[in-house]
């Protein structure tokens, strides 16, 4: 398992979308990785300066987060990309400490 740092920039368009799904359960209701993923997205932070989102993303596979962009990522952000494995839970939330709230 890693614990990764990830950055996406948010599709502004489909925010409303992203939320409801959320709200709505389905994301998290996701296996083996629903739960990670929505705590995930729920807590990003966005950087004002370059636009893009920054959250925690616990993962399992090879390549990096491959099912989650299948199934949500890719949907709902653009150019993904995973910065540093961080090595234990709660590191890269300490990075982006003082980030606003997606």
């Amino acid at each position: 398992m890693a614990i990764w740092l990830v950055k996406a920039k948010p599709r502004t368009e489909k925010l409303v979308e992203l939320r409801k799904l959320l709200d709505s359960g389905k994301i998290a209701s996701m296996r083996p990785f629903g739960f990670a993923l929505d705590h995930g997205i729920r807590n990003a932070k966005i950087n004002t300066e370059d636009k893009f989102a920054y959250w925690e993303e616990e993962d399992y596979c090879y390549p990096p987060l491959a099912q989650e962009r299948a199934a949500v990522l890719d949907e709902y952000f653009t150019a993904l990309s995973v910065i540093e494995d961080v090595k234990e839970k709660g590191r890269a939330w300490e990075k982006l400490e003082g980030f606003p709230s997606i």
